[in-house]
């Protein structure tokens, strides 16, 4: 039998603070303070247009595309209209914020760190035994087995193993750090020499390095790097009270 239950603001605090979450939700009630009062001395504004344009793009990342379905979707987060309106003016204030800040900054930023947005085409088969993969490394070096013979012999799963151990476009932020430098020494297209990790022995097929190109949204990865790094520098230097 199930008893009918009622959840307060009490029991919410309550339980964020016996999760442990409290320090994580002050700094981000600081963030939002210092965005507001950052806003206000620069002089950005938001307009109702925008509001009304921003809250559409929530509704659709949301998929909330009936009346019906966003109140449902607020109910289930505890949100009113007002806390929905609130959570559209505070993304649209930091976005503008954000780039008001740092958009001047992007050009010099992305040429002193092109090699951070480096990508390459990657292929590869992860072994346990480590005399094994020199072996097949020299089997495909010397052209007497293809990476796409030693894909379909050694990868287990089968859908990687179709695709012939394809990883697909991958910067350093997604890779062993062991891996990365010999990665992004590699010229392509090159079999790299088996590496050692605690996932295995990787046998890895450099098929292509794509050089970075500066674009739109390279220029806001950039923008919201370099403002999450000052907002950070911000709450560090900011003395509250609870």
């Amino acid at each position: 039998m199930s008893y009918p239950m009622v959840v307060t603001q009490e029991d919410i605090l309550r339980q964020i603070k016996l999760s442990g979450k409290i320090p994580e939700t002050v700094e981000q009630i600081i963030q939002r303070k210092i965005i507001k009062n950052r806003a206000d001395e620069v002089g950005i504004k938001v307009e109702v247009a925008e509001l009304q344009q921003t809250a559409d793009q929530m509704r659709l990342v949301n998929q909330l595309t009936t009346t019906d379905e966003t109140w449902t979707w607020l109910k289930k987060h505890g949100l009113s209209l007002e806390d929905f309106e609130e959570i559209i003016y505070t993304n649209l204030l930091t976005a503008k914020l954000s780039h008001h800040l740092f958009a001047g900054e992007v050009e010099a930023y992305f040429y002193n760190h092109q090699v951070d947005y480096l990508q390459v085409i990657m292929y590869e088969v992860i072994l346990d035994d480590e005399d094994l993969a020199w072996e097949l490394f020299y089997a495909v070096k010397e052209g007497e087995k293809s990476f796409y013979d030693v894909a379909h012999q050694y990868i287990q799963d089968v859908e990687l193993r179709r695709q012939c151990g394809y990883r697909g476009v991958m910067g350093r932020q997604n890779l062993h750090p062991d891996i990365s430098a010999a990665l992004f020494a590699a010229e392509p297209p090159q079999l790299l020499k088996p590496i050692v990790t605690a996932k295995g022995i990787h046998l890895i097929f450099v098929e292509d390095m794509i050089r970075p190109q500066l674009d739109e949204q390279v220029s806001y990865k950039i923008i919201a790097h370099l403002f999450a790094e000052w907002l950070k520098q911000q709450v560090e230097q900011t003395d509250f009270q609870l």
